[in-house]
C-alpha cells in the first residue's frame, strides 16, 4: 500500500516548499554547477537546504533504503544494490526559481527494482500537491482544498492534442515536431513535473522531450503520477525508462502523454528522429 511512505513523502515536501519559499522572498544568489554531461545550470542554496531536508528525513524514516538527490554525491554502488531508492529533485525548474515566474517544483519519488512506485509532485509557488503510490491513483489537492482523482484525457487526434513543453529551454527541434505534428495549442511551462501534472490533470495531453539532459530525479515522480492518471510515459522511441541504472541522464528523451496518443505520437516522431540522426541508446 505504501500509505506510511505517502504520508512522510508529501510531509518532506510540504517542509522542503516552505523552505524553498523562504529563500524565495529573500534577494538569493544564483550560481552555476556543471553535471556530469558537461552541461552548465543554475543552483541556489533553496536547493542545497530543501534537498537536506528531505534528504535527511527520509534517512531517518527509511535507514534501509537508498537516496539519490540531484544536490548530493551520488552514491552509485548503494544505490544499485538497493531495491527501493528515493529518487529527489529538491527543486525541479531553478531556472523557473531563478527567475520568479513560479514554474518549480518539489519532487520525490520512490522506485522499487528500477519501476516507479511512488511519486510527490509539489509546486509551493501555486500550493498545488499532486501525488500517486501505484495501484491506488492519482490525486491533486490545492492549498485548503480536499484531495481530488485525476485522470488523462481520451484526445487521440494528434493535430487536437494540447502540448506542454518548456518555457525557459527552447529548441529548434521542438519547432519541427510541432510543425510536423500540427500542433495548435500549446502550454509553455517550467519543471518537468508540473508539465506532466498538466498531463494528468487534463490541461495537456502530451509533452515531448526531444533531448538528452533530463535526469533519473526529473522524472521518476511525474512518472508514476501521469501512469496512475491514465497516462504513458517512455522515451522517444516507446521503450520504458527504468531507475536501477548507473547512468543518471535520460539519453533517449521523454515522451509524456494522456494514454490514447501514445502510440501514434511515438509512429510520428521516427521519421523526424532519423532526420535529427537520433538513435537509440543503449544504457
Amino acid at each position: 500500500m505504501l500509505q506510511y511512505e505517502l504520508e512522510r513523502a508529501i510531509s518532506l515536501a510540504l517542509a522542503a516548499g516552505r523552505d524553498v519559499m523562504g529563500h524565495y522572498a529573500t534577494d538569493f544568489v544564483a550560481e552555476e554547477k556543471t553535471g556530469a554531461d558537461s552541461f552548465v545550470e543554475p543552483v541556489t542554496e533553496a536547493d542545497r537546504s530543501a534537498s537536506r531536508i528531505i534528504v535527511d528525513g527520509l534517512a531517518i524514516d527509511f535507514p534501509h533504503d537508498a537516496i539519490l538527490s540531484e544536490e548530493e554525491e551520488d552514491d552509485a554502488k548503494t544505490r544499485l544494490a538497493s531495491q527501493r531508492v528515493w529518487i529527489i529533485d529538491p527543486i525541479d525548474g531553478t531556472a523557473g526559481f531563478v527567475k520568479r515566474d513560479g514554474d518549480f517544483s518539489v519532487q520525490i519519488g520512490l522506485a522499487e527494482n528500477g519501476v516507479p512506485v511512488l511519486g510527490v509532485v509539489y509546486m509551493p509557488f501555486h500550493r498545488v500537491l499532486t501525488y500517486a503510490t501505484k495501484g491506488i491513483g492519482s490525486f491533486a489537492v490545492a492549498a485548503g482544498g480536499v484531495p481530488r482523482r485525476v485522470t488523462t484525457s481520451a484526445n487521440a487526434r494528434l493535430a487536437g492534442l494540447t502540448l506542454a513543453m518548456s518555457r525557459n529551454h527552447p529548441s529548434s527541434r521542438m519547432g519541427r515536431i510541432i510543425k510536423e505534428f500540427g500542433f495548435q495549442n500549446v502550454e509553455r511551462r517550467g519543471s518537468v513535473g508540473l508539465k506532466v501534472a498538466l498531463i494528468a490533470d487534463r490541461t495537456c495531453d502530451i509533452y515531448i522531450h526531444p533531448g538528452p539532459r533530463t535526469k533519473l530525479w526529473d522524472t521518476c515522480a511525474p512518472q508514476i503520477i501521469l501512469e496512475e492518471a491514465g497516462g504513458r510515459f517512455t522515451d522517444l522511441f516507446g521503450q520504458q525508462i527504468t531507475y536501477d541504472r548507473r547512468d543518471l541522464q535520460n539519453r533517449n528523451g521523454i515522451v509524456a502523454s494522456n494514454g490514447p496518443a501514445h502510440t501514434a505520437a511515438i509512429a510520428r516522431l521516427k521519421p523526424l528522429l532519423d532526420e535529427f540522426g537520433r538513435g537509440p541508446h543503449a544504457y
